[in-house]
Parts: structure tokens; sequence; C-alpha cells
């Protein structure tokens, strides 16, 4: 990538990396089926036809200077790309309990087992979009973690605008974002927790970029960058916006006081649902009412024929306006 289109020989490569001519093929054949462009030039070498898309840590880190997730000098040290893994959220939980720093980062072009809230899937296209999950570890008690999801949602509509500034991602409670009424970001977070504090949190990030087509039970309710816009995105500029967009969310709400209620409100600012929506939410049975805003730890509050419920979590449903 140092030195993209130039014909490079197969003999130069294997004695700059310690490795035999054939080995060096077989690495390059693996490239390619990772979608990776390299032309194979008879009696002259190889050659890098484009600098890939690929959210790797040698082009992430330099982008991120400064940040928590930039600690580790040119921030390579804390990212873990995987061309191929199962979660990133998974991984990122099991690195967390071995003691990984905050701050670290778990990046894949694709996942064979993304996953959702609940019992749900997240499909992970091969390089079409941004499949990354962070560790955090902040000084709070568990009931109050949800406060980092409303927060992630709103370092990624930041991102997303950031590079994009005609789309307005819509916020949906509680870890969703909407373009046109249909869902191109999910998050999710995890953690491990004592009773009165959190021992580590992993948030966990999927954003649909460049899909321009989905399964069948997906096309009517998803979406991505590229069909709302028709334009092929950078997946690396979007991470890197991303991971400062949190970064900022982050440092703010563990170091001022009013960073609470401002998440809070922003949220609501930025969503069409969390007030004055009629809605119907799947929570241990289903319960129909008009949203009213969120509460101090951010649950959502609906206003039902029985009276004014919290809801803790769950499937919210949009039946319509007021």
């Amino acid at each position: 990538m140092d030195h993209a289109t130039v014909v490079v020989s197969g003999t130069k490569i294997a004695e700059e990396i310690g490795t035999s001519r054939s080995e060096v093929w077989r690495l390059i054949q693996q490239l390619r089926e990772l979608g990776v462009d390299v032309a194979g030039r008879p009696a002259t070498g190889y050659q890098l036809r484009a600098v890939p898309d690929l959210v790797l840590p040698e082009m992430i880190g330099p982008l991120v200077k400064g940040t928590i997730f930039g600690a580790g000098g040119n921030g390579a040290k804390q990212f873990h790309h995987y061309y191929k893994v199962g979660s990133t959220n998974s991984e990122a939980m099991q690195a967390a309990a071995d003691g990984a720093p905050e701050g670290s980062a778990f990046l894949a072009e694709e996942q064979l087992a993304g996953r959702g809230r609940g019992a749900h899937a997240w499909q992970s296209a091969r390089s079409a979009g941004v499949y990354c999950s962070v560790i955090l570890r902040p000084v709070m008690a568990p009931s109050d973690a949800l406060i980092f999801s409303l927060a992630a949602g709103l370092a990624v509509r930041s991102a997303v605008a950031e590079i994009a500034p005609q789309l307005l991602a819509d916020l949906k409670w509680p870890n969703d974002l909407l373009l046109g009424g249909k869902k191109f970001c999910g998050i999710l977070t995890e953690m491990n927790a004592e009773a009165t504090r959190v021992r580590y949190l992993v948030v966990g990030i999927g954003i649909n970029v460049n899909q321009v087509k989905f399964s069948a039970e997906l096309r009517e309710i998803a979406t991505s960058l590229k069909i709302e816009t028709g334009t092929e995105w950078s997946r690396v500029e979007l991470c890197a916006a991303l991971l400062k967009s949190l970064d900022r969310e982050y440092r703010s709400l563990t170091r001022d006081a009013g960073a609470r209620d401002a998440i809070l409100q922003r949220f609501e600012q930025h969503s069409s649902s969390v007030r004055g929506q009629k809605v119907s939410v799947e929570e241990n049975g289903r319960l129909t009412g008009v949203t009213e805003g969120l509460d101090e730890r951010g649950f959502l509050r609906v206003r039902t024929a029985e009276g004014l419920k919290t809801v803790l979590s769950g499937t919210v449903r949009v039946i319509g306006n007021v």
C-alpha cells in the first residue's frame, strides 16, 4: 500500500518478508479471495491496482491520534483487525475479560455471526459496512449504562453528517439509526459488572455503508449510505470519523457533570419517535401508548391507558402520529 500501482517482483516481496515465492503466491491468492485487487504480471511481478478500502490499523490509527483509541502512538497497537470473524463484540468482550485496555477497538471486514440486540443477527457483507466494537471502562453504576448506547447513537449521527452532510439520521430508541425510515445502523452495548460498578463496557456498532442489496426479509426495512445517496463512501474515512465522535462523547460524559442531561436532550432533538408518537412496545408482553420522552437515565416513557410506563428495553414500533 506504500507503493500502490508499482509492480514488485515476487522474489523481492519474498526476500523482504523472509519467505518463499510460492508462499508469496499463496498469500496473494488469499488477498484476492478477500477482495483485494492485485494484478499478476508475467515475468515482472505483482501490482496493487488500487489502495483497498480496508479498515486496517495502519489506515485508521494515524487518523485518530489524540483520542482514547489512538493511545498506542500511531493508534495501531490498540486496534485489532479481522478479515473474517464471528463477532467483533464477542472478540472485544473476551479481550476485555483478559485485561485489554480501554480504547481497544476491534474492526472486521466481514462478520460471520454478527449480533444485534436480543437474538437478532446482524448481516455483515464483506467490506461493505463498518463493523466496530470498542472497550470502555467507565466509573459508574450498571443502572446508568444505557447512556452509552444513546451517546454512541449521537456519535454515529455526527460521523455520518461529517462525511455526508446531506444525510440527517433519525435516532430510534434505544439503539438504531434510520434514513428514510429504514435502518442503516445498529448498536449493541454489552457489559460486565458488579452490583455497584461497571467493570467494562463493549459498544458494538454496525453501519451499512456501501451495500446495494439486502436479503428478502430485510429489503423493506434496511438501507445503506450508498442506497440513500447513490455514492460509494470511504469506510476508512467514516470509521475514523466515528471513533473521533465516540471519543468526544465519552470524554464529555466522563468529565462533564452536565453531559448526561445534554445527551438526553440531543437524543430527543434528533429522534422523531421518542416524543409525541403512538408506539407499540414488545417488552415481556406488549404495551401501546404515546411516547413522552426519556427519563433521567435514558429510558423511554410511554403514556398508556393505564398510566405512564417506563420502558427499560424492548422493540419499539411506531404506529403513527398522535
